[in-house]
């Protein structure tokens, strides 16, 4: 165990454990955590606030003081959890610019958004574990920017009730954590359950289809070697891997991003015409134009839902319980969040520039718990070959 001063480095189930036994208590482990976001905010500028005020990014918000907390907020406080502050946010999650919020791996470059802070306290050890919501990529995207894990759970398995909503239809509540040990610990706090009764399944069991998306043409280097890199690892380990293909009506990319488009934007002008009314002044120009000017029509909205319905009831994964699929990060798989399936940042691999790269592990619609088990048994060959490494100052 390391000394108090460095208890910041262990995983939250690791610190459960040392609370358990009595050996260390939790002023001990907040005295660490202090600690460590004094020596490292003001480079990181993870945080929006340690106490409680919620703004949502927005100067329209400065100063609110919520009288009651959110549902996340409160089964978190019911489980015993210590609530830390509020981490920073692109305003009303809308834009890509924001917050000042650094990488902690290269202070040059972003942790990617609208979950901003929330990855990049996890990923400099300033926390163990935090929430944000994805509406097209914000909870994996930044995950693979910073080299931790993120879950997105399968949609409406968590109540959104007392935040922020941008789209009804997309936005999901899901976890930051740097193991998926401590991942699994959220997922058992907010009761992720799977359509079907859960088994153990061993390593050698589980079947893998590695799958390139209809954006694939627009991957990088480091993907695609991160894809090629994966796909070695796990063959060599005697893991069943496939390459497979989308189904037909899956593979127009135009389209695709048109329908995301549109129910996005559609429901984030619904969403924003609240604060427009309170005061459009104080708005950022991008969100008062989103809402002034409509780009879609209601049954554009209404065809697009069709559209993704359409997908799902495709089949996109096999019915079989065994059998997951890997996908490249956020920046090729935004689109998955309109068919409301379970998405893993898996964070073993390393770009060309020295920054890591996720992977996305993604299960059948409420399998999350099946999409944890057999994540955790793939994890160690990838995180241990994938080439990434943690090295920020301690």
């Amino acid at each position: 165990m390391p000394g108090q001063a460095a208890l910041y480095l262990l995983s939250a189930t690791q610190i459960l454990s040392l609370l358990k036994d009595d050996l260390i208590t939790v002023e001990d482990y907040a005295h660490s955590l202090l600690h460590r976001i004094d020596q490292r905010n003001d480079i990181v500028k993870a945080w929006a606030y340690l106490d409680m005020p919620t703004e949502f990014g927005c100067s329209l918000y400065q100063g609110n003081q919520p009288s009651f907390d959110s549902s996340a907020v409160s089964i978190l406080r019911n489980a015993g959890a210590l609530i830390f502050g509020k981490t920073t946010t692109s305003e009303l999650t809308w834009l890509n610019s924001g917050p000042q919020t650094t990488n902690p791996h290269d202070v040059n470059r972003t942790p990617g958004g609208s979950s901003t802070g929330s990855a990049a306290a996890v990923a400099d050890f300033q926390v163990p574990l935090s929430i944000g919501t994805q509406t097209g990529g914000s909870l994996i995207r930044p995950a693979s920017y910073t080299g931790i894990f993120a879950m997105k759970p399968t949609y409406d398995a968590i109540s959104l009730e007392g935040q922020k909503i941008c789209s009804i239809s997309l936005d999901t509540l899901g976890f930051f954590a740097r193991s998926i040990e401590d991942l699994q610990l959220l997922a058992d706090v907010f009761s992720l359950k799977n359509t079907h009764p859960h088994k153990i399944i061993p390593i050698r069991e589980p079947r893998i289809a590695f799958m390139q998306t209809p954006m694939w043409d627009q991957a990088g280097p480091g993907t695609i070697n991160a894809m090629d890199t994966a796909f070695t690892i796990l063959h060599n380990r005697g893991i069943k891997v496939d390459q497979v293909l989308f189904p037909p009506e899956y593979t127009n990319p135009k389209m695709l991003i048109e329908n995301f488009n549109t129910i996005y934007e559609t429901e984030a002008q619904s969403s924003f015409r609240q604060e427009y009314n309170m005061d459009k002044s104080k708005l950022h120009p991008e969100i008062r134009a989103l809402v002034e000017t409509p780009s879609y029509a209601p049954q554009e909205h209404s065809q697009a839902l069709d559209y993704f319905t359409r997908i799902r009831k495709s089949s996109l994964l096999p019915s079989s319980p065994n059998t997951t699929q890997f996908s490249p990060p956020a920046s090729q798989t935004k689109h998955l969040s309109s068919i409301h399936m379970p998405v893993l940042n898996i964070p073993a691999f390393v770009g060309p520039n020295k920054m890591p790269i996720g992977l996305s592990f993604i299960a059948a619609s409420f399998c999350d718990q099946r999409l944890l088990h057999v994540a955790k048994s793939i994890a160690d060959p990838l995180m241990s070959d994938g080439g990434w490494k943690i090295d920020l100052p301690v």
